[in-house]
């Protein structure tokens, strides 16, 4: 047998020693995500032309994806023999646990279940040259550090969603994506089939499906919040046949990732509704929806709209072998329920009180159905309105309430906040990033949450059974795009559900990513990169402001400059905090010895006479947007034009909120200003009205003035006011705009309030 020598690109710490016939490198392992234990031995494993792979059937699965993955990548051919073992280990406790021994002659996989080898596996090939995933190799011989790695997963649901509805992907790419997965040890790929502008998945006995609800007249260009809006006039969309979905199932199940699909009801149907009008409360004709949002169109409560979706689900059980249908449940208007007759009837006959429970009641009879098939339900947290279903499985998306609700009530529950889960939000606050959604979802966010919310006990810390980050497509028309705004939050997100928390560290974890990143350039995936991006923060204390410059790459140098001109090799080296005490605009960036690396970071600090000065808030900003709380809105520094989530923007969700700032002595002031974030689209609405008191001191009455705030489309709505002429305290009443009105996105929920920088002069 003839056989390719390679030479390891070694992964371990860096010392070096030596050995009678041989000298290497040490390193510490860069395995993303981090292992549980990893021991570092002397000498290595040297994988050569004598190298041989030994397993029985129930290894079936990971000892043939690893002879393939170094068969297809290289001209090795591993052997029959007992160089590479898989070994049957009962007393590893976690069914998906593993140990990876990396012996001088031998190297030992122990399992459990051939998924726990698997996961060895994936943890080899982190071990293994880069080059190997492109067949790119060159070197004679591979040298694999010895070593011991113990390892199992936190939780047992680790998952990615993807959006298909708004816009579709190849199966070429859906495969793609699963094996991002399954290198990254997640074990769930929850997939969006069908939305109000495309319906994705063939079913046989609907054919108007794939006739009609499957494409879309049009699209919707720019952003949502753009107006007026416009559409490119080009007719969109396609579906997954059936086979098509068969084959990646099994794709899936040879990589161990379970495929859940989600069929949304009642809400979300305005595609299946324009291909059966019948199934709607009017019965009028509809057309599949051309641009984003929450549409009135919703499946009634009809006797015929429920066989419909029992048909559907019976060819949808015959293609997906997972425990779970999702079923969506999400932003479901009654609009239509309240004035529908056969709705109404459906809440008289079966004493119900109003169409919350209808809803509940929509859910459950669709739930009972599913486990009548022997499947579970699982749905978004909209589906503990009205009462939630017997059995279902909550996957928890406003915040985390509705997951703390739904475990307290001992249903089990999977964390996918906004806050810290939307891979659809900003993941930079650089001005060319790629269109988004809105919101500031940076990596670092997504690394630091913890899916277990602190009102639950340990006995209710139980039922979260993980996490998963979330693909909407709206504004990612190509598969480049998906990558981009997946990589590398998805990192993040499978240390977030694998790891022990004693074992995470961001510092680590960046210098990681930046090591797997090369693995990422060979595997052809699109990244964002944005480890050499710079973050600041005014600081003030004892009667001084001054601003912090900090990079997530501690190795490398922070250049600087207060003069407008770019940094460069030859600029300012940052070292200690920049005194500020005028208006001043840094620019700074991350340099090696050689070049600058990343983005050119730039921050404006408007020195205004609040700067510093004490401030309080009635209410907690909500914690998904809490930015760099109370003193954020007067630290001189103005928010996002388009990231409403960035540390600048403190978000309140249905709350009137009442500021007050204490200017420390009375101050000539010549006007005040504000902005608040108008984006209806998101549920976010500027407040009407202001009502501004001052006064100059403590036993003072307050001079109280109002000031209207002018109702518009445009995203960012400002107040100004030059009213106040002296005071030490000023105190702004911020009422919320109210519950959404009917046919606006999130109808019947609170709206959002963001407020940005106070600015006094």
């Amino acid at each position: 047998m003839s056989f390719k020598k390679i030479v390891v690109f070694s992964v371990f710490i860096s010392f070096l020693f030596s050995c009678k016939s041989e000298e290497y490198t040490t390193k510490i392992p860069q395995i993303i995500p981090i292992p549980n234990n990893q021991t570092i031995r002397d000498g290595y494993f040297a994988l050569n032309s004598k190298v041989a792979l030994s397993y029985d059937n129930t290894f079936k699965i990971s000892a043939e994806f690893l002879k393939n993955y170094i068969e297809d990548h290289s001209n090795i051919e591993l052997d029959n023999n007992n160089d590479i073992q898989f070994i049957l280990d009962e007393t590893i406790e976690n069914t998906e646990g593993y140990t990876l021994e990396i012996l001088p002659y031998q190297i030992k996989i122990r399992a459990k279940t051939d998924q726990g080898a698997f996961y060895a596996v994936q943890t080899l090939r982190q071990l293994l040259p880069e080059a190997f995933e492109n067949g790119s190799l060159s070197e004679e011989k591979i040298s694999i550090q010895c070593m011991t790695i113990t390892d199992a997963p936190q939780f047992k649901y680790r998952g990615m969603h993807l959006d298909v509805g708004r816009h579709l992907f190849s199966v070429d790419f859906i495969k793609k994506y699963i094996d991002a997965l399954a290198m990254l040890k997640m074990n769930t790929f929850h997939w969006h089939l069908t939305e109000d502008q495309g319906w994705r998945i063939e079913i046989k006995k609907y054919p108007k499906l794939q006739e009609v609800a499957a494409y879309r007249n049009e699209t919707l260009i720019g952003h949502y919040s753009d107006q007026p809006h416009q559409f490119d006039k080009k007719r969109y969309g396609g579906f997954y046949t059936q086979e098509e979905v068969k084959e990646i199932v099994s794709y899936a199940q040879s990589r161990h990732v379970t495929v859940i699909p989600e069929i949304e009801l009642p809400g979300h149907a305005q595609a299946a509704i324009a291909a059966y009008p019948n199934l709607s409360c009017t019965g009028e004709q509809v057309n599949v929806a051309t641009k984003w949002g929450v549409f009135d169109p919703i499946y009634c409560s009809k006797d015929e709209t429920f066989v419909f979706l029992e048909d559907v689900l019976d060819e949808v059980i015959a293609l997906f072998p997972s425990e779970y249908i999702h079923i969506g449940g999400d932003e479901a208007p009654k609009t239509k329920w309240k004035t529908c007759q056969h709705c109404q009837n459906r809440i008289k006959t079966e004493n119900l009180k109003n169409e919350h429970e209808l809803q509940n009641y929509f859910i459950t009879r669709i739930e009972k159905y599913l486990n009548s098939k022997g499947k579970q339900i699982i749905g978004w947290d909209e589906i503990l309105e009205g009462g939630l279903a017997p059995n279902a499985t909550v996957m928890s998306w406003r915040g985390t309430k509705g997951a703390v609700k739904a475990a307290k009530q001992k249903h089990n529950v999977v964390m996918t906040p906004t806050s810290h889960c939307y891979f659809d939000y900003y993941q930079s606050t650089n001005p060319d990033e790629p269109t988004a959604i809105g919101g500031f979802l940076p990596l670092e966010k997504v690394y630091d949450f913890n899916p277990i919310p602190l009102e639950l006990n340990k006995e209710e810390a139980k039922y979260i059974l993980g996490a998963q980050g979330n693909i909407w497509t709206e504004y990612m028309s190509t598969e480049d795009q998906v990558e981009y705004m997946a990589f590398p939050r998805i990192l993040a997100m499978s240390e977030v559900v694998w790891s022990q928390s004693s074992n995470k560290n961001y510092s680590d974890f960046v210098k990681r990513v930046e090591y797997f990143n090369k693995r990422l350039d060979a595997l052809d995936i699109n990244y964002a990169n944005h480890l050499y991006e710079i973050s600041g923060e005014l600081i003030s204390e004892n009667k001084t402001t001054s601003y912090t410059l900090s990079s997530t790459i501690k190795d490398k140098t922070i250049r600087y400059t207060l003069d407008n001109n770019e940094p460069t090799l030859t600029s300012e080296i940052y070292t200690k905090p920049i005194s500020i005490t005028k208006n001043t605009n840094i620019k700074a960036a991350v340099f090696d010895s050689e070049k600058r690396l990343g983005n050119i970071f730039s921050e404006t600090i408007n020195y205004h006479k609040a700067v510093g000065k004490k401030i309080t808030i009635n209410k907690t900003p909500h914690s998904s947007y809490s930015g760099s709380g109370p003193k954020g809105l007067i630290n001189g520094i103005s928010g996002s034009n388009t990231r409403y989530g960035d540390k600048e923007w403190l978000g309140f969700w249905g709350e009137d909120i009442e500021i007050t700032i204490d200017l420390g002595e009375v101050t000539e002031i010549n006007s005040f200003e504000t902005r608040f974030y108008n984006s209806n689209g998101q549920w976010i609405y500027a407040p009407k009205e202001l009502k501004i008191r001052h006064k100059t001191d403590i036993e003072a009455e307050y001079i109280t003035f109002y000031e209207k705030i002018k109702t518009s489309n445009d995203l960012i709505l400002n107040v100004k006011t030059n009213t106040i002429r002296k005071a030490r305290y000023i105190n702004i009443i911020v009422p919320n705009f109210g519950i959404i009105p009917d046919k606006k996105q999130g109808a019947g929920n609170k709206a959002w309030t963001f407020i940005d920088e106070i600015i006094v002069n």
